[in-house]
């Protein structure tokens, strides 16, 4: 049988620096019996150049070689219309495809006979997924980027300082969200010296963020965790209630970090415009739930640093781990290589819908949308679960 490939293009959304696959994954793909084909110049943004691919032994070519030959196409955001229209039947790609957001497309995909798969739709709360948790391992690059973009941006000293001019007091920072990247952005602004305050609704994040040594503030809305311990999307009433206690108390700080990303959806506004408007000059905002649909932060824009008639500093930073390219890529690349020894474990890709992994990560798969999520996105009737197929299939057997 032949030998499975696994291609990766050059990423093309604007600002995108990160590659799916790093020299160094790419060495083990190839250890583990891969082909790996890589386009010319796909790494050099994250300081991957062709030669370290090369010498991994993979091999640099051209886009359209990458895409004919290649069994599984490893992306990090999701394809470009032209590597859209290139995919064909067979063919496995893996990426941050932002499935909630990619409707129309992924269903032409599924009717093409490609297998998607969508790292947002992993279960992440299972102990075998956490090597192939995408959404993770980018989140933390972009707390501990949020950190180094917010003390950038602030016109001040972030922790205090002793001078013989005299002493700079310590700048007091609220990381909003405690996931992944809130306690990252938490970690890396106390190591900078800042005085640190984490807020959450959820009233189990209390022992974490103190152990990183920062204050804890959450709200008086009841029992903010859902499924797994993430935070669940609240009411619209639970939400006045909650921007109106972070109102109250944003005020007294310098550097405000927000990290309520909610992928496929509107993130929701936790600093309102009010709230902006009562901030002291100079105070930072940076929002890492900033997107095309709006942030958590009133009027920051995704991808850009503005400027209120305040002198408030608003940065909309929802993608912030591609200004980390080369660490990021290589988490990234972890990740997928662990979805291909899951999904490809020989020489042909081989999905099992018992698997609880397979039935949520993968989108569509021959020639159908598969993902529950995603099929109620469009309104399609629910696919019968292995059960259900297996009952209809003796049933007619029988007869």
């Amino acid at each position: 049988m032949a030998v499975v490939t696994v291609g990766v293009p050059a990423e093309s959304a604007a600002g995108e620096r990160r590659v799916a696959l790093d020299p160094g994954a790419a060495a083990k793909l190839v250890k583990a019996g891969r082909v790996v084909l890589v386009e010319g110049g796909a790494g050099v943004a994250a300081c991957f150049p062709d030669a370290a691919y090369t010498a991994a032994g993979a091999t640099v070519t051209s886009r359209k070689e990458v895409l004919a030959r290649s069994e599984v196409i490893a992306v990090v955001r999701f394809p470009d219309d032209g590597l859209v229209d290139d995919l064909r039947s067979g063919q496995l790609v893996i990426g941050l495809l932002d499935p909630l957001n990619h409707l129309a497309t992924l269903e032409k995909l599924a009717d093409r006979g490609v297998t998607a798969v969508a790292f947002e739709l992993l279960p992440r709360t299972l102990s075998r997924a956490q090597s192939m948790d995408a959404l993770s391992s980018q989140a933390s690059a972009a707390g501990y980027r949020a950190a180094i973009v917010a003390a950038e941006a602030f016109g001040r000293y972030l922790p205090m300082m002793i001078t013989a001019s005299g002493t700079a007091t310590p700048a007091k920072v609220i990381v909003i969200g405690t996931g992944v990247a809130g306690l990252q952005a938490i970690a890396t602004t106390r190591r900078l010296g800042a005085v640190v305050t984490g807020y959450d609704v959820r009233a189990a994040s209390r022992r974490e963020v103190e152990s990183l040594g920062a204050k804890f503030l959450t709200s008086s809305v009841s029992e903010g965790a859902g499924t797994g311990g993430y935070a669940r999307a609240l009411t619209d009433d639970e939400q006045k209630i909650e921007q109106s206690e972070l109102a109250a108390a944003l005020t007294s700080f310098d550097v405000i970090i927000t990290t309520a990303k909610v992928p496929g959806r509107t993130p929701p506004v936790l600093v309102s415009a009010e709230t902006v408007a009562a901030l002291r000059c100079g105070s930072v905002c940076v929002d890492l739930g900033s997107s095309d649909r709006g942030g958590n932060v009133a009027n920051s824009v995704e991808g850009l640093s503005t400027v209120t008639d305040g002198g408030v500093i608003v940065i909309g930073a929802g993608e912030l781990a591609s200004d980390l390219p080369t660490s990021s890529s290589q988490m990234y690349a972890r990740n997928v290589v662990a979805v291909i020894a899951s999904l490809v474990p020989a020489d042909e890709i081989v999905v099992d819908p018992t698997d609880e992994v397979h039935r949520n990560i993968i989108v569509s798969h021959r020639g159908e949308v598969t993902s529950k999520a995603v099929r109620e996105a469009l309104k399609l009737d629910p696919v019968p679960s292995p059960k259900d197929s297996d009952a209809e299939a003796a049933e007619v057997n029988a007869s």
